[in-house]
């Protein structure tokens, strides 16, 4: 039997860092691990239309920081930075609602993606941004493949959405795949994505995979 590992979970240590980042006593961990989750849930469903990739959260003795990477750094900073005042306001009155375990001080950091068309997430939700236009599905998949194999770098993309397709009455999945996936090589950089495009008729499920070439470790 075949069993299908999660590209990113496969990954961890030999190309890819956890995405919470803290160290805790048995009392504290569940408490930490029930934070973290409870306000990516929450940030994930806030910050939708933001093209946020990653929410990571970093504690330490007195501070929590939380890291936003999106493509539109602006669209969050807001002008003058009043959109970041605010989402802080609107995560700490969460944390208090919730009664959820936070450190003294919350920093919010919001880096820039340098590269959005190499990051599955982006597309995942551009993917999902076409369906809800209501624009016919092969189309925004194969404009999508083309614009992320335009990019340098980038060797290989896999794009399967899953669903009642042009409102048909049954559920099917469709796929577009240009390049390579090597899901099994370790050293292989494959960056995935899960979305739902919500549609009147139901909800549309999309995966991306995109394989951005080889890490090889630096000689030492």
């Amino acid at each position: 039997m075949s069993k299908i590992v999660h590209p990113y979970a496969h990954r961890l240590v030999i190309l890819r860092d956890w995405k919470s980042r803290w160290f805790a006593t048995e009392q504290k961990y569940k408490d930490f691990l029930k934070s973290d989750v409870l306000i990516r849930e929450f940030l994930e469903k806030k910050l939708r239309g933001f093209y946020v990739s990653s929410i990571e959260v970093e504690r330490g003795q007195k501070t929590t920081r939380l890291i936003l990477k999106t493509s539109r750094p602006g669209m969050l900073i807001g002008r003058s930075g009043e959109g970041t005042i605010k989402l802080k306001n609107d995560i700490m009155k969460f944390i208090s609602k919730k009664g959820l375990k936070m450190a003294d001080e919350l920093k919010i950091d919001i880096v820039e993606i340098p590269n959005p068309d190499a990051d599955a997430h982006i597309i995942a939700f551009m993917v999902a941004e076409g369906l809800e236009k209501r624009m016919t599905y092969r189309r925004v998949l194969k404009q999508l493949v083309e614009k992320v194999m335009a990019v340098r770098g980038v060797e290989g993309v896999r794009i399967v959405i899953g669903g009642r397709l042009g409102g048909a009455e049954i559920a099917r999945t469709e796929e577009l795949k240009k390049g390579s996936i090597p899901l099994q090589t370790f050293r292989a950089d494959i960056d995935f994505a899960r979305e739902k495009a919500h549609l009147p008729y139901g909800d549309i499920g999309i995966k991306v995979w995109i394989y951005r070439g080889q890490i090889f470790e630096e000689k030492k």
